[in-house]
């Protein structure tokens, strides 16, 4: 015969729905809501800091980047006047030659060799 154990486990259930209590859905809604929403607030929180964080270690970096674009704007400056000095050098000693040159041959000239 029809025992217990040959209904269907869905038998029932269609008619069950009309009865399902709008106030217990909401209630359960808010608990499931009320559940998870203060680790999602704690979360979206905890992001926005690190947004926040990020955005001032990018302005930091940048502007240690540009420190070292100027340090190695000084170093190339450095260069240049360290070539200026050499190229100073160079010409005071030329002068000096030519100005010992021009008293050795004005000297000739005065003893009468002529150059």
């Amino acid at each position: 015969g029809v025992g217990p154990t040959d209904a269907s486990p869905d038998e029932g259930v269609v008619e069950d729905l009309p009865l399902i209590d709008e106030k217990a859905v909401e209630q359960l809604a808010e608990g499931l809501i009320s559940h998870y929403l203060p680790d999602l607030q704690r979360s979206k929180s905890a992001l926005q800091e690190l947004t926040q964080n990020q955005v001032v270690l990018l302005e930091t970096l940048e502007q240690e980047i540009s420190k070292f674009k100027e340090c190695n704007s000084i170093v190339d400056i450095n260069a240049l006047f360290s070539e200026a000095k050499h190229y100073h050098n160079k010409l005071v000693n030329i002068r000096n030659e030519m100005m010992m040159l021009h008293e050795k041959t004005s000297k000739l000239k005065v003893s009468g060799i002529n150059i």
